[in-house]
Order: C-alpha cells, then structure tokens, then sequence
C-alpha cells in the first residue's frame, strides 16, 4: 500500500479530530467521552505496552503524580527490583478514547524516575531528537503503513491463517478476502477515524492472512503512539473474533513478511512549509538538496540502523528473503534509494517525502523514529550525498553486480547487525546517554541475550537435519 499525497491529505479533515493541550481540555473530551477508566500507557524496550487502569475520579492524583510502576517488571527500562518507581507522567495531548471499549480512554506516558526524565524510555528519546530536530531548524511528518497477519492456533499449537477460504497464490487486493474480514476490517477503519486519525483505506496484502489499515500521517510523536495504540486496538479486536493478531515480521516461512514502512518528510519548524519539493531537481526525483542530504544520512547509517528497524531474530527471516509463494520478497536487501521502485530500501513515491521499507513489524516506533532522525540530521550536518538513485530491479540483481554499482548489502542477522550498531557514532550519540552508559550499549545487551537465548533452542530443523547424519 502507500500514503497518498501530502496535499490530499492536508485536503482531508479528520473526523473526530480534535485538540487537547491542557486540563481543561482533557476534562472536557474525558466527560464528552463518557470515559470511566484511563489506561497511563508507555512502551518497554520491546515496543510492548505497559499499562495501569486508572479511574477518572483519581484524576488528579494522575496528572500530578503519575502512574506508579516497578519498572524492572514491566520489561527492559534499565531498572533492577532494587529501584525506585518509574513514574509515568501523562503527556495530555496524547489522549484517545477507546472506542471499541466504551468508558475506556488512553493517555501516553513520559517515564521518570525521581523526578527526572527517565533515558531508557524509548518515548522520552524521541522526544529529545524532535527537540534536537527543532534546534537544527526543521520538523518532520511522518506516517506507518502497519501490516499484520491474522491468525489462529491449530490444535497442535501451531498458527496457521484465520480464513481457512485465503489460500490464494496471488491473494494480495482480493475483494473476497476483504469481504470475508469486512467485519474486523471495517470496525478498526471506524475506530481510527473516530479517534481522528483519518484512516483512507484498508487492504489484503501480499500474504494470505495479511492485512494493512492506513492512517493521516503526523508529527512523529503522534505517529509512534498511534502505532502503539493501533496495535494493541487490532490485538484487542482480533482477540474478540476469536483471532490472533501478529505484527510478527515473518510468521510464515512460505509468505511475504510484515513491515513498517516508515514515509517522513522535513518542515519548516512551524509544520507550514514543506521542504523537501524541488521543481528543478536535476537528479529526476523533484527533491531539494537538503531532501538528499537527508536520504545520504539514512543510507550512510542504513546497515546500523537495521539493529533498531528489525530488532528480532525472527526478522531477518524477512530482511533480504527469496521471493515466496506470491512472487516477491517486498523487502530491501541493500541499501540504496531510487524512484517509485518498491525494490529500493529508500524509495520516493513523489518529491515531498521519503519511504523507509527496512522497517518491519516488531520495530518499536519511537526507537525506529529516532534512528531515523539521528541518521538525517546526520546527513544534513555532513551534507552527505546519497549519489544518483538507484535505477535497477535490487530483488533481482545478482551480488556481483551489486558491488560493481557500490551497494551496501544490509545485515543478515540480528548480531551482524548488533556489530554494526554498536560502532556507529551519530546513532550512538542520537539516542543519548543513562546512568549506565549509552542507550546503544544497552539496546545491544538485551539484544544480544535475546539471540543467545534463541541459539540455545535446538530446532526442528537441527533435529531433521543432523539426528541421522552422522
């Protein structure tokens, strides 16, 4: 799927859009809501979403204090069972009914700790690169095309796709398939344009069971929540049909993976001048030169930043794969950037914005957005020049030819890509410094366990391969 242009968009009024900047304001859209409980929300390392169910009648309690949590349970924060609380402080403008949970409403949260921001909270390093984004000038939109599967558990325990019916080689756009979920489709279409977030259109995709429902683009900030609010909307949705939902990037061995596809674009920090459209480009794609030094920063941090765009065993069963069943791959395995080319890890559909196609489901956001920046400023700083686009079918190209055009062949796995991370300076400074060191050094240790913990399962496949070789 893709955005559709940013002047249709700006065109578009959201339904049920609308501002909440201060009490008031909350109290007001709590009470016009009918909202009984708020989840205080923030996301761990992972992306997963944390949670207290707090009534509206502690509402004071909230705002001043926070939501308190042991932070060593809520998963990696960088806190152990001797710390003290986190306390989640809600950022009011985040706030969203629930509407497929009445009396529900969601406020996201700034974790702290003792009074201070606390530095391993993915949100609070996004919120420090868009203020570093306004230092240097510039704000940025951006948007997600979040695609899932749906699925459910065979009596073995293995998943298998929810509609027994898509079984189609070629399933992706098939109207009977979407007929067949019009009833989960359609209720998370009007939960995102009742909670104003514009949604323009729902799709099958290349997979049988995959799905994608996309949404206005926004300030990144209010893009990453929404993510994480839409995922746990289609967990809860699917859940409720007797589904499961996964954002797993590649939960089938023999089908098309699951992406993040991140489209961003610089502005003006007023949000009212776009600055990536050139008329004039010489180079054929209508950017601006800045809109260059941008995509020369993303390619230059390309291969670290894979550790935080697909930050999971599981997806590099994605990243780079064969073509399955429906014929391609969709998925980048260089890094390189061109024109409306869906083989590209960059590419630009119009002049006013760029598509990030590394990203896959199990990315968090805020960390994917943050990278993202880093990287661009990065770019912008150095006035690094992303070279000609890239005009060649890269699904395709064979490995020699590749180095001949000078290509950077993005990691493999998830430690190759933990390497690459570790000796990367901007993403290094970008996501910032704990108490304990860097972000990054953090990041890669839980990354590491995580894979040190996979290496010491023993497969089927090892089971099949090696139990009679010998």
């Amino acid at each position: 799927m893709d955005l559709p242009s940013v002047t249709s968009q700006l065109e578009r009024s959201p339904v049920g859009a609308r501002t909440v900047s201060d009490r008031d304001d909350l109290e007001r859209a709590l009470a016009d809501d009918g909202i009984e409980f708020l989840f205080a929300m923030f996301v761990d390392l992972h992306g997963k979403p944390c949670a207290k169910l707090v009534p509206v009648t502690a509402l004071d309690q909230l705002l001043e204090e926070g939501a308190g949590f042991a932070g060593f349970a809520a998963g990696p924060m960088g806190q152990t069972p001797r710390s003290p609380d986190l306390m989640a402080m809600p950022d009011i403008a985040s706030y969203t009914p629930a509407p497929w949970q009445p009396g529900l409403g969601i406020v996201q949260c700034d974790p702290t700790c003792e009074g201070e921001l606390w530095p391993y909270a993915p949100r609070v390093i996004l919120r420090r690169l868009i203020d570093r984004l306004d230092d240097a000038g510039f704000s940025m939109r951006a948007g997600g095309e979040v695609e899932y599967f749906l699925v459910r558990r065979a009596a073995d325990g293995s998943i298998e796709v929810a509609d027994a019916k898509d079984t189609s080689s070629l399933p992706c756009y098939d109207a009977r398939s979407l007929t067949r979920m019009y009833g989960h489709l359609t209720s998370v279409a009007r939960m995102q344009s009742q909670m104003g977030w514009a949604n323009y259109a729902s799709d099958h995709e290349d997979a049988n069971g995959q799905f994608e429902q996309n949404f206005g683009y926004a300030d990144p900030m209010v893009t990453a929540d929404r993510i994480i609010v839409l995922r746990y909307m289609v967990h809860s949705l699917a859940a409720g049909s007797g589904m499961l939902a996964t954002f797993m990037p590649k939960p089938f061995q023999h089908l098309t993976g699951s992406g993040l596809h991140m489209h961003t674009s610089l502005w003006d920090t007023t949000g009212s001048s776009q600055l990536f459209p050139d008329a004039g480009d010489e180079r054929g794609l209508g950017l601006s030169e800045l809109a260059y030094h941008y995509i020369g920063g993303l390619l230059a941090h390309a291969p670290a930043m894979t550790a935080l765009n697909c930050p999971t065993v599981n997806s590099y069963k994605r990243l780079g794969a064969g073509a399955p069943n429906s014929g391609a791959s969709w998925t980048p395995s260089y890094a390189a950037y061109g024109g409306n080319d869906r083989s590209m890890m960059l590419r630009v559909p119009e002049g006013n914005r760029v598509e990030n196609r590394c990203i896959d489901g199990a990315a968090n956001p805020y960390l994917a957005l943050s990278a993202q920046i880093a990287a661009g400023l990065d770019g912008i700083t150095r006035q690094l020049d992303p070279g000609t686009p890239t005009t060649v079918d890269l699904l395709t190209i064979t490995p020699e030819h590749a180095t001949e055009l000078g290509l950077k062949r993005l990691p493999t796995t998830l430690p190759e890509a933990l390497d690459l991370l570790d000796g990367d300076s901007a993403l290094r400074d970008g996501l910032g410094k704990t108490p304990d060191g860097d972000y990054v050094d953090y990041f890669i240790d839980v990354k590491r366990a995580e894979f040190h913990h996979y290496h010491s399962m023993v497969s089927a496949w090892e089971i099949d391969q090696y139990l009679s070789l010998f």
